[in-house]
């Protein structure tokens, strides 16, 4: 019978550092599977106070225009035409858009196809730009953001921590720089507006459009008066 070959000292040393590392690694997902967990619960009721995106453009500009405004306190058709310039079909997907993604493939990917869904998802909890990592991270949070949030809830918190300007963030600092009125106030031609210039905010203005924008706000008043009363915007109206 052939002996039993002796572990050597460093055969030992690298299996108890492989444990460890294995022990601290466990610890360290459970740690932030919960931490995730708690912010989900977390801001159901209490306001993501700053986002990523705000501590990055107050870092690089010294400082950035940003006040909560609650949903209640926003002119309905703000609401409606965010929805109808980004995610349509809103009240009818549990975080992700089907239809949306289908039709992004088939065009080549030059349309997008996320929801206001994963769009807050990436404004509160995640950072801009584009990695296969952070868009992984954004499809397993934006099921768990449906689950745990309400609809209206969404629409509230993309509405506050969205960028509509350089430095700009959510509707009650667009509302003032853009037209100076509060976001209660803000008609339909200016919604359209504001929602227009979010797919990309430091290129447009609400308050100086271009033709193209002008256009595009047209279309979104059109879409928003569409939604009004259909079961896509049953889920956030009043």
């Amino acid at each position: 019978m052939a002996k039993k070959k002796k572990k050597t000292p460093d055969t030992h040393w690298l299996r108890r550092r492989w444990l460890k590392a294995r022990y601290w690694a466990r610890r360290a997902a459970v740690w932030l599977v919960s931490f995730t967990l708690f912010a989900l619960v977390l801001f159901v009721i209490v306001n993501p106070p700053i986002t990523w995106t705000m501590w990055e453009e107050k870092r690089r500009l010294g400082q950035i225009d940003h006040q909560w405004t609650p949903i209640e306190d926003i002119a309905p058709v703000m609401a409606r035409s965010v929805v109808a310039a980004e995610d349509a079909n809103f009240c009818l997907h549990w975080g992700f858009d089907v239809v949306a993604i289908r039709e992004a493939i088939e065009g080549g990917g030059k349309r997008g196809a996320s929801t206001l869904t994963q769009q807050t998802v990436k404004n509160v909890y995640l950072w801009q730009g584009r990695s296969y990592l952070r868009k992984a991270i954004e499809a397993v949070l934006t099921p768990l953001v449906e689950i745990a949030w309400s609809k209206r809830r969404i629409l509230e918190v993309y509405l506050n921590v969205a960028e509509f300007d350089e430095g700009v963030f959510g509707v009650e600092a667009a509302a003032r720089q853009y037209f100076g009125v509060g976001p209660e106030e803000l008609s339909a031609t200016q919604a359209a507006r504001l929602a227009a210039v979010l797919p990309n905010p430091k290129a447009r203005s609400a308050s100086k459009p271009t033709a193209k924008l002008r256009r595009r706000a047209a279309a979104i008043m059109d879409g928003a008066e569409t939604i009004r009363g259909e079961p896509r915007g049953a889920c956030f109206a009043d």
